[in-house]
């Protein structure tokens, strides 16, 4: 049953460079209308997102920051959010359910933040290594503490997204497997059920996506 389960989240193709993961791109299906700002209610409303994230990152980074830095964090969690609604939908592979996926967004955005504030903030992020107030007689063993919840930040970030998404996914599929020996009273319930859960998937793919840009902005906060 296990096996049947996990199965949902292979590739249903044998190439050796499979085609599902080309979903990541479908996302850019919704750009063009958006990017020429062809005036509608849903271009409206994700303008509105786009600088309410604007405004809320630059109070996270920091009046120091590079103008422009939000962008990046921006276009992270567009890419995110895109990628965790489509999963949602029949027959779309979620490519953010993969570690290989959320750890190939992760750890390169804590190493250039390591390497950039090792290199140019080298005293600044030794400070980091010890909270402020820590007595003398705790400091060499809060830089080991504080070195290691460093380390392992790329991997946190990572398996909180995917497992979140898997976990409804999982959900999801094992009750829709019971669908077809159940009574049509207790197959009314069950899709009820379905349609719950299908919001509150809605709601993590937002806040997941928006859980992952936050805590990158903070980490690029540090270096500053």
């Amino acid at each position: 049953m296990m096996t049947n389960l996990f199965s949902s989240f292979d590739p249903s193709t044998s190439f050796n460079l499979s085609l599902n993961w080309l979903s990541m791109f479908l996302g850019l299906m919704f750009i063009p209308p958006m990017f020429w700002l062809i005036p509608s209610r849903y271009n409206f409303l994700w303008i509105k997102i786009i600088l309410t994230l604007h405004q809320e990152f630059k109070v996270l980074i920091g009046n120091n920051s590079i103008k422009g830095s939000t962008l990046m964090f921006i276009s992270l969690f567009s890419m995110i959010v895109f990628n965790n609604f489509l999963g949602l939908f029949p027959y779309i592979f979620t490519s953010t359910s993969h570690l290989i996926m959320t750890l190939s967004l992760a750890l390169p955005l804590w190493l250039s933040f390591m390497l950039y504030g090792w290199i140019n903030n080298t005293m600044h992020m030794f400070a980091h290594l010890v909270p402020q107030g820590t007595p003398p007689a705790l400091m060499a063993f809060m830089v080991i503490i504080e070195s290691i919840s460093n380390l392992i930040r790329p991997g946190t970030l990572a398996v909180r997204l995917a497992a979140n998404m898997i976990a409804g996914h999982l959900l999801m599929t094992l009750l829709g497997n019971t669908g077809s020996s159940l009574s049509i009273f207790m197959l009314s319930i069950l899709i009820i059920t379905q349609i719950l859960l299908l919001i509150l998937e809605s709601a993590v793919a937002i806040i997941q996506s928006y859980v992952f840009a936050v805590l990158s902005t903070l980490y690029s906060s540090e270096i500053n």
